[in-house]
């Protein structure tokens, strides 16, 4: 059996067959563009494929050396990657900019940081391991944009009426080019510097030949927008840099916004910190212990057990120790199953994460109706769970040697539960009105109650839900 036989091997003992099966079939016969910057969740969408198992397969094949992890910081805007590194460590400005887009933004782990999978070079060497041997449009389609723009399998073809012109510039070379300037916004723009000229064609148009220059260097520094006439351009490139660069002249019209406008969903760093295979393979490698990075929008559940202490008195430590055991195995099981993850417990307290409201929610439900299937077993009434969720804003952030997360978002969540009668599930507004959260309610038939409450440490009432 091969080395990479044996590592298939380990991979089917710890994940879903058919996802295995999918990963085989990929390194043994898919092109070398579909093993660079795999976008796992139209990876699951191509093949039927469940998207949790998918993901959780993929960090297994990670762990393993099969692939290797790359943590993408994103524009919102075009999708173009702004900066790539091998964890989520190497995310540490406090803004990144695009120059394609002239525009700034702050990082947040559920819009601008993607996590792709690549082979690795010692399983199947491709193309995009080499990238400065890749043709320009290959660089542009596997390396500058993310998963998450759906470029179309002609991108040559869809370019022609979008580029004017594009050349390879060696380390130290210069070229002319000789355009036809139309009466549009135009942008040179190289994907390796992130380096973009913008030119603003209006006016009268002129037979007059326009000259213009453009020098890429190390110190990537930005070029003030001009403006010239629609007619003839005389561009003269000049790479400064160490590296090739590969400037194309662009259209900037509503060709190319529909082309990058073309989106499909991709693997974010926040949800990857909510998966529980993550958290189990990456306990304390996720974040630097000065790092603070947001989210915009994080879900969490609180559970804690009623009378956990009388529950000790009284069936003694032996045996209330296994329920409890049992209890957290359950709620473990639930939290991973909804695409979630158990950040830490506490005492005989539970916090967990879920990417959407809807989720935590189903998580909750399920959670309630496993402690009476619990307790109808034993025939008695031992555990009794409150629950509390609430949705909003966040920092996740490094604590006690694991990653975790900040904010009062969290200390609402938390005093949510608090309010909790045994069996019961409170929710705030944030969370009964998620579209998807309501449909889930109603399917239920669940009439949730709603009270103004004044939280401990809050100093606004918040709308709170019981869900009975």
């Amino acid at each position: 059996m091969s080395g990479d036989d044996k590592l298939l091997a380990v991979l089917r003992g710890s994940a879903d067959p058919k996802v295995v099966a999918t990963i085989e079939t990929l390194i043994r016969d898919a092109p070398d563009v579909a093993l660079n910057r795999i976008n796992v969740l139209a990876l699951a969408a191509l093949h039927g494929l469940d998207e949790e198992g998918t993901i959780a397969a993929f960090l297994h094949a990670a762990q393993l050396g099969i692939f290797e992890l790359s943590w993408n910081v994103l524009c919102p805007a075009c999708g173009g990657v702004l900066d790539a590194g091998t964890s989520l460590k190497s995310v540490r400005q406090a803004h990144y900019n695009c120059t394609l887009c002239a525009a700034g933004y702050e990082p947040t782990l559920d819009e601008m940081v993607e996590v792709t999978f690549t082979i690795s070079p010692r399983i199947r060497r491709i193309a995009a391991h080499d990238p400065d041997k890749l043709s320009m449009w290959d660089y542009d389609r596997q390396l500058f944009w993310c998963s998450g723009v759906d470029l179309p399998d002609d991108l040559e073809h869809e370019l022609e009426e979008i580029v004017l012109d594009s050349v390879e510039l060696p380390p130290g070379e210069r070229a002319l080019l000789s355009l036809q300037l139309p009466a549009e916004f135009v942008i040179v723009f190289d994907p390796v510097t992130h380096l973009a000229q913008f030119i603003d064609v209006k006016g009268e148009p002129t037979r007059e030949r326009q000259n213009l220059s453009v020098v890429f260097n190390e110190a990537n520094a930005p070029h003030d927008a001009i403006e010239l006439r629609p007619g003839p351009l005389r561009l003269s490139l000049e790479n400064r840099t160490t590296k090739r660069v590969l400037p194309a002249v662009w259209i900037a019209n509503d060709k190319l916004h529909r082309l990058l406008g073309r989106r499909r969903p991709f693997l974010t760093a926040n949800r990857l910190l909510t998966n529980q295979t993550f958290r189990d393979i990456y306990r304390t490698e996720t974040l630097d212990i000065d790092q603070r990075l947001k989210i915009t929008s994080l879900t969490f559940l609180f559970t804690d057990l009623k009378g956990s202490t009388e529950l000790y008195e009284r069936v003694g430590d032996l045996v209330a120790y296994d329920l409890v055991r049992a209890h957290f195995k359950v709620l473990n099981e639930i939290v991973a199953s909804e695409a979630g993850a158990v950040v830490k417990t506490i005492g005989d307290a539970v916090m967990a994460t879920f990417p959407t409201p809807d989720h935590a929610l189903s998580a909750a439900l399920r959670m309630r109706e496993a402690m009476r299937d619990l307790n109808a077993q034993r025939g008695k009434e031992d555990l009794l769970l409150k629950i509390g969720i609430h949705e909003g804003p966040c920092l996740a952030v490094m604590l006690n040697d694991r990653q975790d997360y900040f904010g009062q978002t969290v200390n609402v969540a938390s005093r949510v539960q608090h309010l909790a009668a045994s069996r019961s599930i409170f929710a705030t507004g944030t969370v009964i009105e998620d579209p998807k959260a309501s449909k889930l309610i109603e399917m239920q038939g669940l009439h949730p109650v709603a009270q103004k409450t004044a939280l401990r440490g809050i100093h606004d009432e918040l709308s709170v839900y019981e869900i009975p």
